[in-house]
């Protein structure tokens, strides 16, 4: 990944699983596209011309040729960190640590996340230096005033879905956590019909079916299997597994809405590029938990601290109650800065996979990585499903692998349609 030159700047394609938005965004200025549905360029008009000329001037090509050598490193980047990454994150969040009977557990996932925001920031900048290239200057990663606001609802989204998707892993376990973490079209396509009004093909309300059904099955028998042999215990497993799919729930929804915000800025303030995105979004995002971490000492006091549960931290507050616990556990350290590291370089290929490859491909990474992370959680600590369970988790793999298979195809006859219109306009002219 040296700096090389490049046609035109790269451009993040949206993965099929969180459906295509480029197209179906509204453009009209309506009370929820606030003040910025243009990126600014009728107000530099000389600069917009600039860039048609360079447009123009430049092969329209959509994606370089790239040989066996990128696609496996591009695969085997994007496999290695985040199949390390789950593995970090399930060991940080269940490993009890302490001597028997006074056992506690990592539980401070703002700090965790602020860890990886800077970390994913820091790498962000030098990949963007590192694509910008040669003899350009490096692109500010706020070109406008107008991508603040989305930019910050990335920020606020990312930041807030985090907590409640570790908050759940106290009620269920994470296996189901996973599973449901898969289902990410659920909630952009809730988003999507409720707010922007679009309609989808039948096959992607059959896709949700089979997803949700999936999740269902997997949870009840994980309740059933639990609850053996307790019996009046029963009752309140299941409260707790409602309890932790709700909070997954609230998760999921604002994972849905910062992909479809990313989505909105990637196609309305064109050329804005990934990695101008991830180092953007990863330094608003430390801004917003820094902050927070840092104000939590006094709204742990408050009723506000009360109701969003702060106490879990300590009258001390997230950031002191956290930084203690790595005193009393340093081997915690280790575990911490690799989770970190971990995600900012799988950042890092999941958009050199889409530079250099097309979005197609990092669909099907997606999809088969997510079943390895799941198989390495089986086999590392020790999960076990019963029959009803993989019954589960096939309904939902299979339904997202015949959403990916399908939308490949509609992908690549999309892209053969275009190939045949512009052979036709050479040939007219």
């Amino acid at each position: 990944m040296a700096r090389t030159k490049q046609a035109r700047p790269i451009e993040r394609q949206a993965s099929s699983e969180y459906v295509s938005y480029q197209s179906s965004t509204p453009r009209s200025k309506g009370a929820h596209d606030i003040s910025y549905a243009t990126n600014g360029a009728a107000d530099k008009p000389a600069q917009a011309q600039a860039q048609a000329q360079a447009q123009t001037a430049a092969p329209t090509i959509a994606k370089r040729e790239a040989g066996a050598t990128q696609l496996v490193i591009a695969v085997a980047g994007i496999y290695g960190s985040f199949l390390t990454w789950a593995y970090l994150q399930e060991k940080l969040t269940t490993t009890p640590h302490g001597p028997p009977g006074k056992t506690e557990v990592f539980k401070y996932p703002v700090f965790l996340n602020t860890i990886q925001s800077l970390f994913a920031a820091a790498t962000g900048a030098l990949y963007l230096w590192f694509s910008t290239p040669r003899g350009q200057s490096v692109p500010p990663i706020i070109p406008s005033s107008r991508i603040l606001m989305p930019l910050l609802l990335v920020a606020l989204t990312s930041s807030l879905a985090s907590p409640f998707g570790y908050a759940s892993l106290a009620h269920i376990d994470y296996i189901t956590f996973l599973l449901a973490k898969s289902c990410k079209l659920l909630p952009v396509m809730f988003l999507h019909i409720t707010v922007f009004r679009k309609r989808y093909p039948l096959y992607k309300y059959m896709v949700v079916a089979a997803v949700t059904a999936g999740v269902a099955v997997f949870t009840l028998h994980s309740g059933k299997n639990k609850s053996k042999g307790h019996g009046s215990g029963s009752s309140s497993t299941e409260r707790n597994n409602a309890w932790g799919l709700l909070l997954l729930g609230i998760n999921l929804l604002f994972d849905g809405l910062t992909n479809s915000t990313q989505d909105y800025i990637f196609g309305a303030f064109q050329p804005y590029t990934g990695p101008q995105m991830m180092c953007a979004n990863n330094l608003m995002s430390m801004a917003v938990m820094t902050t927070y971490l840092v104000l939590s000492p006094w709204l742990v006091h408050t009723g506000v601290g009360e109701w969003l549960g702060m106490d879990i931290a300590g009258s001390a507050g997230e950031l002191e109650d956290a930084l203690a616990f790595m005193a009393r556990y340093p081997s915690v350290w280790s575990d911490i800065l690799g989770f970190a590291a971990c995600g900012a370089v799988g950042q890092v290929f999941i958009f050199y996979t889409l530079s250099t490859f097309s979005s197609v491909l990092l669909v099907t990474v997606t999809v088969t990585r997510k079943m390895f992370t799941m198989m390495l959680s089986v086999v590392a600590f020790g999960h076990r499903l019963s029959s009803m369970q993989v019954l589960g988790v096939g309904l939902v793999f299979g339904g997202i692998g015949a959403e990916a298979a399908i939308a490949r195809r509609e992908k690549i006859a999309k892209e053969e349609a275009k190939k045949a219109s512009k052979a036709k306009a050479a040939k007219a002219q």
